[in-house]
């Protein structure tokens, strides 16, 4: 039995034990020391606040051993327990220093939920996490990386996580269980194609490991957006058509690049965005629905109906139940 329970205290942490012992000595030296002077130590508090200064090499002098037994019991304290006071100080002190180190490697795991997965250290993903600090984001925001030495921001909201992000472990390390939102953007390192397979073989480590959380990919080739669709992502992101339309754009109409990021820029309290049809605006034509809107300050662009977005659709379009309006709205 005492075997057992030995082999039991050992598998605990070093600094669990440390202190254990630490305080076991202060107690069991407080107790005897006074027995061996009850005159000096009339408690047994007493006693063991002389063994913690003692122990600590404080020395207050409030409580001074008289006779020989005293004083030997206090050198022997001073010998054993002050050695177990010091390294469970020097332990916790480096305890300490490898988790903050351990937290800027990347080397850390998050415990939390409800958090922003972002897989890939990129311009792109520099600029979400800065847009979401500017607008006081107050989730969490996971980083996942394996170029990466050290976390880029000093933000206790944004954990570093260095690794390969196809990996099982390396997503445990970030609770991809508990996210909320994954944001997959394409390897700069990698040419479109290999950006393409990591970003979908990332894909479906993700949905294996939290089949509900809500996916965003970035890929950069058109024909590979149905294989990412096929491996379960809600949402694509289609970098190079996105950015040749707004070059067309460009071309057509100079000038029209930045109006376009003016629209987007959420900064600046501009917000493009989808909201359900409320019941009051059942059945409403296309054209009724935009007189009504811009009585709020709002301007409606489209109708979503399913699958398909109707973008400055016939004005005797109806919006129905299931519908939702591309507004843009401050």
């Amino acid at each position: 039995m005492v075997q057992q329970v030995f082999h039991q205290f050992l598998r605990w942490p070093l600094l669990v034990r440390i202190f254990l012992i630490a305080i076991s000595l202060m107690t069991v030296f407080g107790i005897l020391i006074h027995y061996v002077e009850p005159d000096t130590f009339p408690s047994y508090f007493d006693g063991i606040w002389w063994a913690v200064i003692t122990m600590s090499t404080v020395g207050y002098g409030d409580f001074v051993p008289a006779t020989t037994e005293g004083r030997l019991f206090g050198v022997l304290l001073i010998l054993v327990g002050a050695g177990f006071l010091s390294t469970y100080f020097i332990t916790l002190a480096t305890n300490t220093v490898m988790s903050q180190n351990a937290y800027i490697e990347g080397k850390a795991t998050f415990k939390g939920k409800d958090h922003v997965v972002i897989i890939g250290w990129n311009e792109r993903a520099r600029e979400i996490i800065n847009q979401l600090n500017s607008l006081h984001f107050r989730g969490d925001i996971i980083l996942i990386d394996e170029t990466l030495q050290q976390n880029p921001y000093r933000n206790h909201h944004i954990h570093f996580i260095k690794g390969e992000p196809f990996k099982d472990k390396v997503l445990e390390k970030a609770s991809m269980h508990e996210a909320s939102i994954a944001l997959i953007t394409a390897d700069q390192n990698r040419n479109e194609i290999e950006a393409d397979m990591h970003s979908i073989l990332t894909l479906l480590a993700v949905k294996g490991n939290h089949p509900n959380v809500y996916t965003v990919v970035e890929i950069l080739q058109k024909d590979q957006v149905l294989n990412a669709e096929r491996a379960g992502a809600d949402e694509v992101i289609q970098t190079n058509l996105q950015s040749s339309y707004v070059m067309i754009n460009s071309i057509i109409s100079k000038g029209m690049s930045k109006a376009i990021l003016k629209l987007l820029n959420h900064l600046k309290g501009n917000h493009l965005q989808l909201v359900p049809v409320t019941e009051d605006c059942l059945n409403q034509t296309f054209q009724s629905l935009s007189e009504r809107l811009l009585e709020h300050n709002i301007i409606l662009l489209g109708i979503k109906k399913g699958e398909e977005t109707l973008v400055n659709p016939p004005l005797t379009t109806t919006a129905d139940s299931s519908d939702e309006l591309l507004v843009i709205t401050n």
